[in-house]
């Protein structure tokens, strides 16, 4: 049975077997594999899992749900990365009338419509390439993209900002940009009044937390609000960033919960609670 090497951390990796290799190849970015494993489909760029059809839904209604809630409309939302599509889904489910999906990779964007079992469709992802309905398709680099929003101004602007990007990397990877404070800034401006910033940044492990502790730091230097979001399923880590001051976070998500259009199946206001929560040792 082939295997694939997910390194973690130095000096420690672990394998996935791969029951059925679905396709692996080079796009123009990064190296890609789908294959089925014991999680269903699944999703690997350069080796790192991007999403599995077991996780996928605890995976993205982490990352997108408590920035919604956040966040004071849900009208207009960026989704960077995100090559599955779900981000799109999950916002227009929300109310989102306008999203535009911006990833400098259109192959891989392809190849999940295609042969993923969640996300857009070839059909779906079709219709968001010539923008027909809510959702707008941008083979673009995510950076120039939120330049030119920030530079923008109203009513470009944007309620939500979803950064849903493989993690940052210690190679000097072409998308450790978008986690940098200066990419952060530039979200910052692209927003508009009451609008929230959310990223996964990497895993809260005691052994794996150097991506999370870098990202607290930035979004803290840039943001007045920063919600932690830790996901007690699986070992990921999220922060939504509003630029002013929100006093309670958490109790506002709980309190506008109710009212989201979107019906979360994976989290709930208890689970708001205690995945708002950092790690001790982050809070010390």
């Amino acid at each position: 049975m082939p295997e694939l090497r997910e390194p973690l951390t130095r000096g420690l990796s672990q394998l996935w077997e791969l029951d059925r290799v679905i396709w692996e190849g080079d796009t123009a970015f990064q190296h890609v594999v789908i294959a089925e494993t014991a999680q269903g489909v699944s999703l690997f760029c350069d080796n790192d899992p991007q999403s599995t059809e077991l996780a996928q839904r605890h995976y993205h209604e982490a990352l997108f749900v408590p920035a919604a809630l956040l966040a004071d409309r849900v009208e207009r939302v960026l989704a960077v990365g995100s090559s599955e599509g779900v981000i799109s889904q999950l916002a227009v489910a929300a109310g989102a009338t306008h999203v535009d999906h911006v990833d400098i990779d259109r192959e891989v964007v392809e190849l999940c419509a295609e042969h993923l079992p969640y996300g857009y469709t070839p059909a779906e992802l079709d219709r968001a390439v010539r923008g027909d309905g809510p959702v707008t398709m941008h083979y673009a680099d995510g950076w120039e993209f939120v330049r030119r929003a920030a530079e923008s101004g109203e009513p470009g602007r944007y309620d939500v900002i979803v950064a849903d990007l493989p993690g940052e990397r210690e190679d000097g990877a072409q998308h450790n940009r978008l986690f940098g404070t200066e990419f952060l800034q530039l979200c910052a401006r692209a927003l508009r009044r009451g609008g929230v910033v959310t990223s996964q940044v990497g895993c809260p492990t005691l052994w794996l937390n150097t991506m999370l502790r870098r990202a607290l730091a930035r979004f803290r230097e840039v943001f007045g609000t920063v919600a932690y979001h830790g996901s007690d399923e699986f070992d990921w880590a999220f922060l939504a960033g509003r630029p002013d001051t929100v006093p309670d976070a958490t109790a506002r998500m709980i309190e506008r919960l109710p009212a989201l259009p979107y019906r979360p199946a994976t989290l709930d206001a208890e689970a708001l609670v205690a995945h708002g929560v950092l790690p001790h040792s982050l809070r010390r």
